[in-house]
């Protein structure tokens, strides 16, 4: 599926743009912040695509998370979350 081979691809962009950083050095990291939060969006976009057949088949997937991280992002525009953003939980 077009969606899912997508959201992978998003996720090992995130996986390789954070890797050896801690919290900290993450948050204030600029450029590697930005594209890593591009990519966390991106994922909950494509997942809004993922068919409901293909959710329910898939139950151990956080789907509304990775939803919510999407719409949470548009919400919060033009305010300064990073330490909320970056709390690990995806």
């Amino acid at each position: 599926m077009f969606y899912l081979d997508d959201m992978i691809g998003f996720t090992e962009r995130v996986l390789t743009y954070t890797e050896g950083y801690d919290k900290t050095g993450f948050v204030s990291s600029g450029i590697t912040y930005d594209a890593t939060l591009r990519n966390l969006e991106l994922i909950g976009e494509a997942a809004t695509h993922v068919p409901t057949e293909v959710r329910e088949r898939y139950p151990r997937v956080p789907w509304r998370l990775l939803v919510s991280v999407c719409g949470r992002s548009e919400s919060e525009y033009g305010t300064e979350q990073r330490p909320r953003q970056a709390d690990g939980h995806i």
